[in-house]
């Protein structure tokens, strides 16, 4: 697929709009550049937050259950769309087709359950001297910050809360995978008024101008631990509130009574889908000594050949 340049565009206030420069957007599988993508600077950032300041008033004085439809359509139009989006996924991601589709299932299934969650006012005290309730209130402004492992999955749930609970967003994607997340943006946008999701693409420098930005009243950042070190650092300036998802240390269990055989498979499987670029991905496995040196006719060969089991090969003692 060869896409020109100029399909691609900022959306801020419901417009499509030029950035001040390119990115370049390759082609993991052929190292090739197949398309160029808008980069925001702070103009772009500051008109985006801007519009989604404005929009945040009217937002947040929907119902819960005014936003849950929303939401609901933003879900059905993400499972209308699966096809180009997982194609557009793929093409810049790397993922195979079938996993860029299960992606865009996920984040439309996400979406839907965040906007099932009940926030009812609570009724902490009610007696004679008080009646105190605890009631969810709007932030304002949410800026989110997402990675280029799953880039409309790790979108959607950080973008469908923010909306759900009566904020506006500005969502800036991976600089490597901003087309795709950018579609979902257009597709999604259309069921809200203008302003209240916008979408800057641009590198790491736009990152580090949203989470020292003063308007935003949150940050959602999903990446690496080094990277959220920084942003944290850059949002305790205005003591902005902070969710971080950063990278993990995950490991399996494998406990006496398993069949190696039976669950080899699937343990290579958790340690290497997406190239083991994701933050679940297996990085250490603990097998229990009672399983080690058991006969070879249990474990999958390690030198299987193609076609056949899923090869195993025990740790040294």
């Amino acid at each position: 697929m060869s896409t020109p340049a100029g399909d691609f565009a900022l959306l801020i206030d419901g417009e499509a709009l030029p950035g001040s420069g390119t990115l370049e957007v390759i082609n993991p599988a052929t190292g090739a550049v197949f398309a160029q993508a808008p980069a925001a600077g702070r103009d772009e950032l500051d008109r985006a937050v801007a519009a989604a300041r404005r929009a945040a008033s009217s937002w947040r004085e929907l119902s819960f259950a005014e936003r849950r439809a929303c939401i609901e359509r933003m879900a059905q139009v993400l499972r209308e769309h699966q096809a180009e989006l997982a194609r557009l996924l793929t093409l810049e991601q790397g993922k195979p087709l079938a996993q860029a589709r299960d992606e865009i299932t996920r984040a439309a299934t996400q979406s839907e359950g965040m906007a099932r969650i009940a926030l009812d006012t609570e009724v902490l005290t009610d007696d004679r001297e008080r009646h105190i309730e605890l009631r969810y209130v709007p932030l304002g402004v949410v800026g989110i910050i997402t990675p280029w492992n799953a880039p409309i999955n790790l979108a959607a749930g950080p973008l469908t809360a923010a909306l759900y609970t009566g904020n506006t967003v500005v969502l800036k994607p991976s600089p490597y995978t901003p087309l795709a997340p950018k579609m979902m943006v257009e597709v999604m946008g259309r069921f809200v008024p203008e302003g209240v999701i916008g979408i800057v693409t641009g590198g790491n420098e736009l990152g580090g101008r949203m989470t020292r930005h003063p308007v935003p009243r949150k940050i959602s950042f999903t990446g690496s631990t080094a990277t959220g070190k920084r942003v944290a650092q850059s949002a305790a300036a205005d003591l902005t509130r902070l969710t971080l998802e950063l990278g993990g240390n995950d490991a399996a269990i494998v406990l006496d009574d398993a069949d190696p055989a039976a669950i080899a498979e699937r343990i290579f499987t958790g340690a290497f889908r997406n190239s083991g670029q994701i933050c679940t991905a297996i990085k250490r496995l603990y097998v229990a000594e009672a399983l080690y040196g058991t006969s070879s006719r249990r474990w999958p060969s390690a030198r299987a050949q193609p076609g056949s089991e899923t090869g195993w090969i025990p740790a040294p003692r």
